[in-house]
Parts: C-alpha cells; structure tokens; sequence
C-alpha cells in the first residue's frame, strides 16, 4: 500500500476534478441531508480565493488511486499565526493511514508558514438527531486537537413555518423599533452601505461566542468586502440581505444574510446577523431575520430547508432561531491545534 500527496493549484484541472469526486462522496455519505457538493464553488475556491487568504491545497492518492485532499487556509491580514483546515478522505478509502499522511503533510506546512495554530470542524451526533460518525471528532482527539468551540445546526423548514405567529412577532419587533426603518437588497452591497456593512461584519469576530478559540478581530474594509463579494459570485452564491437603519445617524446598525448555492434552488444558508451593541435591546435581529426570511422566499419558492449554524452558548440568538421555527439537527466541534 502506498500513499503519495502532492500539491495542486487552479492550473492543474484534471487533479481539481479528481478532489471534487472525493468531496462529493464524502458530502453524499457523512451529510446526506446537505444540497450536493457543489462543483462550481469548489472549482471557485481555487480560482477566485477569498480576499486576505492564501489556500494550500494538496491530494493525496492511495495505490495511485484519489483518496482524500487538504484545504489549508492562511489568512494574511489578521490571524496570521492561525490556519484553517478542511480534511477529507474518501469513504471507501477511510481508516488506511490517508488521514493521518494529509495531516503530518498540514503540519510540515503549518511549519513552513510560521502559524502556531490550525482549526477544523467535525460533525456529531445529538440525542434523537440523524446518525453521524463519529470518526471526524476522534480523528480530531487523536491528533492532540483540543475541542474548542461546540455549535448546533439548526434546520428551518419554511413551508411549515405559522405565518400568523410569524405576523405577530413580527409586529411586537416593529413596535420595539421605534426611530429604525429596514433596507433590503439582492446581490452586492449598495456603495452607500458598503462602509457601514464592513463595520458590522468586523464586528462578528469580536461580537460572537468563540469558547476556546484564539482568533483575533477580523479587520475588514469596503476593499475586502468587495473582495468577497467577487469571490462568492464565481461560486455562484445568491444573497439576500436586510439591514436596519437608525433613523437619526443614517447609520445600518443590524443586518442579516441568506443566501444559496449554485447546485440547488431547494437550500440555503442562514449567515451573519449582527446588531451594533450600542443599538441592542430594540429586537432588531429578530426584525431583520423575519423580514429577510420573507425577502428570500418572495424571490426563491422552491427553499425547502434553512440551515443556520450557532455556538452552543449563543442562547439569545438561539432563542431567536427557534421562534422562527430552527431546530437541531446535528453538533459541530471546532477543533484547535497547537503545532
């Protein structure tokens, strides 16, 4: 038996569709409840990389044959001693040592580029959710990673959502929101936005539980929100924002992001929601997630599911969440290793 790993980049192809086949099989059999893996943004993270990142990625072939592949992210404007790892072997090639190869190869690297520390996640198991292995997270253990963060994936089905209730928590929010108005746009962010959005992004990484993990304030600009913006259109991402205007400064003081793959219209993604903390109390996120949850709807039918991900300390927003009508699906572990 033999396993050889070699780097590969956005000019090499063939070697891209032979680590999309492995993530997909992967996505298919630990995930089957996920939109399938999607070509376009996986070719896309190679070729349009995000703003601030360099990837390192590398494949690993067992008897010559594509077994698994490694995703290392370095980020270059903060977090420089940090990386980011997504490591994925094929499940008919699990438990034969291509794991462990990928993982002394992420190591060499991590060395190579000064970081002092690597996170990835794994999936778990909750009481009475869907079967998941438990591989990942002893994969994790078995290395020396340190569990540092614990979320929940929650899933909205918004065909069984009550639109009454809906209504009505949506007219207590308005009735908290004296002297704030919402704003609601599909696509990139308005230029007249753009400074107040990346004040607000900046804000998760400070804002957001962490647990255990060390990673600094994210620092974030109109130039790197831009950035992003390039990045996910090559992915083929569909977004659909709302934000909350304070009325008296002119300043979005909350906002909320949903948004869809290239592979389905049935799925999508509940991401950031923020509230500037010197404007919390008025009920703002759950004004922005309602009406945006109604913006996406109007322009995509066919949503079936809405995942959302939050630390499982995160309890205001979690209430939040499941007012809407989110419920468990599975845990997720951010892992944390110190080289």
């Amino acid at each position: 038996m033999s396993i050889t790993i070699a780097p590969f980049d956005a000019a090499d192809p063939a070697v891209i569709d032979e680590a999309y086949r492995v993530g997909a099989a992967a996505n298919d059999a630990d995930l089957p409840d996920f939109p399938p893996f999607c070509r376009q943004r996986f070719e896309a993270m190679l070729t349009h990389p995000m703003p601030g990142t360099v990837t390192l990625w590398a494949l690993a072939r067992l008897d010559g044959v594509p077994a698994g592949y490694l995703a290392l992210d370095l980020p270059q404007l903060d977090n420089t001693e940090n990386a980011t790892v997504e490591l994925v072997v094929h499940p008919e090639h699990r438990r034969r040592g291509v794991g462990r190869a990928l993982h002394e190869h992420c190591l060499r690297l991590l060395r190579e580029q000064g970081r002092k520390r690597v996170i990835g996640m794994a999936v778990t198991e909750l009481p009475g959710g869907p079967a998941r292995s438990a591989a990942g997270a002893a994969f994790a253990a078995a290395l020396g990673a340190q569990p540092a963060l614990a979320e929940v994936r929650r899933r909205l089905d918004p065909t069984r959502v009550d639109q009454g209730a809906l209504d009505a928590l949506l007219a207590d929010a308005r009735a908290h929101a004296a002297g704030y108005r919402t704003v609601r746009w599909h696509g990139l962010v308005p230029e007249e936005y753009v400074a107040d959005i990346a004040y607000l992004d900046g804000r998760l990484s400070t804002d957001a539980p962490l647990g255990d993990l060390e990673w600094e304030a994210e620092q974030v600009d109109a130039e790197r929100i831009r950035g992003t913006e390039r990045a996910l259109a090559a992915r083929g991402r569909r977004q659909y924002h709302v934000a909350v205007q304070h009325e008296e400064s002119g300043k979005l003081v909350a906002w909320t992001l949903l948004d869809l793959g290239a592979s389905t219209d049935w799925h999508a993604f509940q991401q950031i929601t923020i509230v500037d903390p010197a404007h919390r109390g008025h009920r703002l996120g759950l004004l922005t997630k309602i009406e945006n949850l109604r913006h996406l709807l109007a322009h995509e039918p066919a949503v079936r599911a809405i995942d959302t991900f939050n630390a499982a300390e995160n309890s205001h927003m979690i209430v939040i969440n499941e007012q809407l009508g989110f419920r468990p699906v599975d845990g997720w572990t951010d892992w944390q290793l110190t080289v």
